[in-house]
């Protein structure tokens, strides 16, 4: 009789199927080299910018600072400005990849569904209407303003008897937006000073903040990437469907509830300090995905990760070929992630999730 062969289990503990070890190595390493570019990008948005200064300087700015005006600009904003953009990156990353496997639509972004808008519109009554200029303070407008945006796409895009598809719920959260966007531009004409403020803000930039601002919204974001990256596990039993979870064990109600209230962290701390940013939920976790797969224990992380170096990298060729004036991340972003959603609308099939 021949010896049986060996079959390893089809589940692990908690339904999700094991991946083979070679493989869980490998996407180790490249979350580590992913990492390594992330720093070096990092280093090159303190040592590059719109003023040009030997890069040197930007070493001696913290082994032997001698209150220059070039280390002065390193410490005082390109480093809070690098540390926000990693901040927001991330949020925008991760708030992309949770849309999109919460709802299993790959058109799910921050951005298309009007959540960022939603975000700004709240800010906009903060700052315009109720002279609020406290970040802590008027986070909480952005907060409110992402989660009725999320409500009330949710509800336009899967009214009717056939539910909400991709192409319904982006064609609402792109309507919505629009209606944010109008209303914000509408309070914003009542006061040209606070315009005058927010113009660049509303473009979606990371210039002007400075490092007590990334400090007071700190908590936000990483509440919300803390949240957010313990919820791969059940998001990957819920692409099974909800009668599947439900019998692997995952609490349905429990885990889209954790789920919106990540996305709403990262999203209104996000806009509340960078201002919409369009494509980067969209264009990163569809990148991700194409490497390593489904597994969202895999892809939270990469995009969080992966998301930040697109930011960053967006942010310092805008300084760089405009120079000594710089133009706006996020008019870069959009100009990076409007080819690639012009090749998803293409597509005769979109990527099921």
């Amino acid at each position: 009789m021949r010896p049986a062969e060996h079959t390893e289990p089809a589940t692990e503990a908690g339904g999700d199927p094991p991946p083979r070890r070679g493989r869980q190595v490998t996407l180790a390493a490249g979350l580590l080299v992913a990492l390594g570019l992330l720093v070096l990008v990092s280093l090159a948005g303190v040592a590059l910018g719109a003023r040009a200064m030997p890069l040197t300087a930007a070493f001696d700015a913290f082994l032997a600072p001698d209150g220059s005006s070039d280390h002065t600009v390193i410490r005082e904003l390109r480093v809070p400005r690098t540390l926000l953009g990693i901040g927001v990156g991330a949020a925008l990353g991760l708030a992309g990849a949770l849309m999109q496997s919460l709802t299993r639509n790959p058109l799910a972004d921050p951005g298309i569904l009007g959540i960022n808008e939603g975000a700004a519109l709240g800010v906009t009554l903060a700052l315009g209407l109720f002279g609020l200029t406290d970040p802590t303070v008027y986070v909480w407008f952005a907060f409110a303003g992402a989660a009725g945006a999320s409500l009330v796409v949710y509800s336009l895009g899967a009214a009717g008897r056939t539910g909400g598809g991709p192409v319904r719920l982006a064609l609402a959260g792109i309507a919505v937006g629009m209606v944010f966007t109008a209303m914000s531009s509408a309070i914003l004409r009542i006061d040209s000073q606070t315009y005058d403020r927010m113009r660049f803000w509303l473009t979606g930039s990371l210039a002007g903040q400075t490092a007590d601002t990334a400090l007071r919204l700190a908590p936000f974001l990483v509440a919300g990437l803390a949240l957010g990256l313990c919820l791969g596990r059940p998001l990957n039993m819920l692409s099974l469907g909800d009668d599947a979870g439900r019998a692997l064990g995952v609490a349905v109600g429990r885990t889209r509830a954790l789920t919106a209230v990540a996305v709403t962290l990262l999203c209104g701390a996000a806009t509340a300090a960078a201002g919409p940013l369009w494509f980067i939920g969209l264009a990163v976790p569809h990148a991700v995905r194409a490497v390593v797969g489904q597994d969202q224990r895999w892809v939270l992380p990469y995009s969080a990760v992966v998301a930040p170096v697109l930011l960053l990298g967006a942010d310092i060729v805008g300084r760089l070929i405009a120079r000594p004036g710089e133009v706006q991340v996020g008019i870069m972003c959009a100009a990076i992630g409007a080819p690639i959603f012009i090749l998803l609308a293409r597509r005769r099939r979109l990527a099921a999730l």
